[in-house]
């Protein structure tokens, strides 16, 4: 049997970076940087993401290092829709035809978030993620310190804080910062299938190792739903993931 939902979820959010695209927006800025940072900032990443480092002091070693500027956000962006993971547009687009809220739950950098946001038809306010502040000239300055996202709980603090409204609510993400959702939320999903966390494994209700986002469909639908879906003309792509016989 799936260990679908028992009833409808109101709600399904997605972390960004290696969940909804293939890449991890921070990384993908040493494009820019001298080869010497690359293989330092490469590991501060999965330390982070592993929950083998605090978030913050990650967070803010990598940004301060690379410096990023505005005009490079903007390649970013477009880079997480070049890179989107399998039938992650699909995903998005039949979970909204089932009147679901969908939105983006991020630790990464708030312009390329949105980017890749909306792309997938996903509005504007339904994304959070981390602002950064530019100088006239367009180079760095710092990120919005405020924003809780840039530390382990953050999101979290967001989901109690800004999300409650949105409920049942579940989760899909890859990393530590999703898990800790995990309680928070009516389920978490880890997602590893750009990169199979055994820390993320570890926390989640449900896990799926699968490239295609479609694999989570089983998890945040209710029987009705996936038969819904299944024979809806506009997810062909999907169909495979929603048969019954799909663990």
């Amino acid at each position: 049997m799936l260990p679908g939902a028992v009833t409808p979820f109101a709600a399904v959010w997605f972390d960004c970076d290696s969940t909804l695209s293939a890449i991890e927006g921070v990384d993908e800025l040493l494009q820019w940087a001298p080869p010497s940072l690359r293989a330092e900032i490469l590991q501060l990443t999965e330390q982070a993401m592993a929950g083998t480092l605090p978030l913050a002091e990650v967070y803010e070693r990598r940004l301060a290092r690379l410096a990023p500027r505005r005009e490079q956000l903007d390649a970013i962006g477009a880079l997480y829709v070049r890179r989107l993971v399998p039938d992650a547009l699909a995903v998005v687009q039949a979970l909204q035809s089932l009147g679901k809220d969908v939105g983006i739950l991020s630790g990464g950098l708030l312009v390329p978030v949105q980017i890749v946001a909306a792309h997938l038809g996903i509005l504007a306010d339904h994304v959070h993620a981390v602002p950064l502040h530019f100088a006239a000239d367009g180079s760095y300055l710092d990120f919005d310190r405020s924003s809780p996202l840039w530390r382990n709980g953050g999101k979290v603090v967001v989901v109690q804080q800004h999300l409650q409204h949105l409920r049942p609510m579940a989760f899909v993400g890859d990393g530590i910062t999703d898990a800790e959702t995990a309680g928070h939320v009516a389920r978490f999903v880890g997602f590893g299938g750009v990169v199979a966390r055994p820390a993320v494994r570890a926390r989640s209700e449900h896990f799926v190792t699968e490239a295609s986002l479609a694999a989570v469909l089983p998890h945040v639908l209710t029987d009705a739903e996936r038969r819904q879906l299944a024979a809806d003309p506009r997810f062909p792509t999907l169909r495979p993931f929603l048969d019954a016989r799909h663990p």
